[in-house]
């Protein structure tokens, strides 16, 4: 009987054990933490962003590196399978805003136990507390692993005994190294290299900005909703002026929603799916506009009205209703108008000049948050080195990858739990071929 073993027992790697499961295989998961789905737990802030609903077709926009190689593999298991799975498993699931797929109960570890439970059923073997050290290869194909028994040494006393067992197919789902916490601690990385696979850099993604103006701290706590954001990059080589060159060039990412000043800068869903679109060679800089319903012709008609009601007013209390009041001194701050200033002093100018600064607000990036704080991690595994149709490397025969290990990333939504499932699934398909 063709053996198959699977490292990690994440989205992608129970997934994997699923396809690979319906075939006459024997499958077994060895996972180094003391329970399943460590990573899924904390998804979605707890509630586990499941997939994304949106058509087929949109699904590829979202994904920002390397979307063709995700065809075979998305159009083998697509959101459509994975929400059927759920639901069919008992698994009731909703559809938010944005498309977004939740659990009926907004829990992540009934995503988990779902998943658990159809792998047990299907006769898998998962080995926790079970951490593997090496993927052995003979001449070009996979031949064996090594692992430690941590559960064993743990009943015993001493060192975890080292243990060799020899498999058919080995199916690297172990993740990146964004909240290593959770177990992803970059090993799949070093199994990759080890069989003489190319691994990009890995990077933070997903990840909040952290900024350089101390405005941005001082509104620690202050959530925006419905504002407007652009992500601009420029070169580093101080040959352009970023802040002016920045406005006169196509941002690299432009959205709408909500967002959240930090101790350190900027996060909340707009920031980082912009997270994913940013270089760190690159200077980059955030243009916020606070009334994207309005054009600046249409709010500065709102500014004007604002102060006609306010004549003798002073500059501070006419502006009020604009913004969140802990927003109104910054704001003030930075449009340089002296706040004691009545407003039928305020030149035409000036005014104007204060429109564009509430729908062009900029917020220069120094840089992301580490990667305890980034949801996924960008880069992992080339893909030029995998087939697209099976997920087995291109250089070991019998070695698959599947999930956030390959470097593909994408926004956020349920987009990259997709990812996971989808390539899962056919690694899986693929490796149980007899």
């Amino acid at each position: 009987m063709k053996r198959i073993a699977i490292i990690g027992c994440g989205a992608a790697g129970m997934m994997a054990a699923l396809a690979a499961a319906n075939s006459s295989v024997s499958v077994t998961i060895f996972e180094k933490n003391e329970k399943p789905g460590k990573k899924i737990y904390i998804t979605g802030k707890g509630r586990c962003n499941v997939t994304n609903a949106c058509d087929q077709t949109d699904f590829f926009d979202h994904v920002k590196r390397n979307p063709r190689f995700l065809y075979s593999a998305f159009y083998d298991y697509d959101n459509t399978a994975v929400m059927d799975f759920f639901e069919s498993n008992g698994c009731r699931l909703k559809i938010e805003r944005g498309d977004r797929v939740f659990p009926v109960s907004d829990h992540s570890s009934d995503i988990i136990r779902t998943l658990f439970n159809a792998v047990k059923k299907a006769g898998v073997k998962v080995l926790f507390d079970t951490e593997v050290l090496s993927v052995e290869t003979s001449g070009q194909s996979v031949s064996a692993i090594t692992y430690a028994d941590k559960a064993g040494s743990s009943k015993k006393g001493g060192d975890a005994p080292i243990m060799r067992e020899e498999f058919d197919s080995v199916i690297v789902c172990t993740g990146g190294v964004s909240y290593p916490s959770t177990g992803s601690t970059g090993d799949g990385y070093e199994f990759a290299k080890a069989a003489g696979h190319s691994v990009k850099e890995p990077r933070p993604s997903l990840v909040p900005f952290e900024t350089k103006e101390d405005w941005c701290r001082e509104l620690q706590g202050l959530s925006l909703k419905n504002v407007g954001l652009k992500l601009f990059l420029s070169n580093k080589d101080g040959a352009e002026d970023n802040s002016k060159s920045a406005k006169k060039k196509k941002p690299v990412y432009e959205g709408f929603g909500e967002m959240l000043f930090t101790h350190f800068g900027v996060s909340g869903p707009l920031v980082l799916t912009a997270s994913c679109h940013y270089e760190k060679d690159k200077k980059a800089e955030l243009l916020l506009d606070l009334k994207p319903a309005l054009s600046e012709k249409q709010l500065d008609t709102r500014v004007l009205r604002d102060f006609d009601e306010g004549l003798n007013k002073q500059f501070k209390n006419v502006i009020g209703g604009l913004f969140p009041s802990k927003l109104v001194p910054v704001m003030i701050r930075l449009s340089g108008i002296d706040p004691e200033r009545p407003v039928h002093d305020i030149t035409k100018e000036e005014r104007l000049s204060f429109v564009r600064l509430i729908k062009n607000l900029p917020i220069t990036v120094n840089g992301t948050r580490s990667f305890n704080e980034a949801i996924i991690t960008r880069g992992g595994v080339d893909v030029k080195e995998i087939n697209p149709s099976t997920m087995e490397s291109k250089l070991i025969k019998g070695l698959y990858f599947a999930g956030e290990v390959i470097d593909v990333d994408t926004e956020t939504g349920g987009f990259n739990l997709q990812v996971a499932w989808s390539t899962g699934h056919l690694a899986g398909t693929s490796a149980a071929e007899i």
